[in-house]
């Protein structure tokens, strides 16, 4: 991409993530919420829906040059809204408050503007994050292991 087709998807971007992330103001506060969160609260469909739209970011993103770390981080960003967002009443609180897609587009202008330092960041990110998901692994393949041997010497035992 040249460099006026970046800027322009860059304030294409911000302002969808403003759309769906903080468009409006609840009156006497600072707290804003956007149409992520209001789709969000469609029973069944509204956290997928989101997370089509949010995935948008993430195309643009990957078609500008971001690195594969930095997508897997605003990947991270998305899976998490969506996921969340299943639960009743807690996901639709937090539907509110994460705003995955100013976070994404923020990560996006982090790395456009330092690209070093961005990569550096998101590689730790993922760094760290698969170490927790093969810990998580591990501990629940150990747990798995102890039970069935609990159980296997309960039955013998009988």
């Amino acid at each position: 991409m040249h460099k006026t087709q970046i800027e322009e998807s860059k304030d294409k971007l911000n302002r969808l993530a403003r759309l769906l992330d903080s468009t409006f103001r609840i009156p006497g506060t600072q707290f804003r919420f956007g149409l992520d969160g209001l789709v969000g609260m469609i029973p069944g469909i509204g956290d997928a829906v989101g997370a089509i739209i949010s995935s948008h970011i993430l195309t643009q993103a990957a078609q500008m040059g971001a690195p594969k770390s930095l997508l897997i981080k605003m990947a991270f960003n998305i899976g998490i809204d969506a996921i969340l967002g299943l639960v009743p009443v807690v996901g639709d609180i937090f539907d509110f408050v994460w705003k995955a897609n100013l976070r994404n587009v923020q990560l996006l202008n982090d790395y456009l503007e330092q690209p070093q330092k961005t990569i550096t960041h998101s590689r730790l990110f993922v760094g760290v994050l698969g170490f927790f998901v093969f810990g998580t692994i591990i501990l629940v393949g150990a747990l798995s292991f102890l039970l069935m041997r609990w159980l296997w010497f309960s039955v013998q035992g009988s």
